[in-house]
């Protein structure tokens, strides 16, 4: 069960625990960050015109394509 949980996954993505955590955390905490800047974009769309999807290209070219789950899954 911890294996299936907490060890695996990073295993297939060829990272330690320690390292995946760091990554998706990061990647994680960028995504809320650009989630409210692309929601004041809604509001004012003068604001934050290209950093939701120049954030969202350089999140796939870090993570896109990884490990055990294909593309469009």
């Amino acid at each position: 069960m911890i294996d299936r949980l907490f060890l695996a996954h990073p295993r297939s993505v060829d990272e330690s625990y320690t390292q995946h955590f760091s990554v998706a955390a990061r990647v994680g905490a960028t995504m809320v960050v650009v989630g409210m800047a692309v929601l004041v974009h809604a509001v004012v769309p003068g604001l934050f015109v290209r950093t939701g999807r120049r954030t969202i290209l350089r999140l796939y070219e870090e993570i896109g394509g990884r490990g055990d789950t294909p593309p469009g899954a």
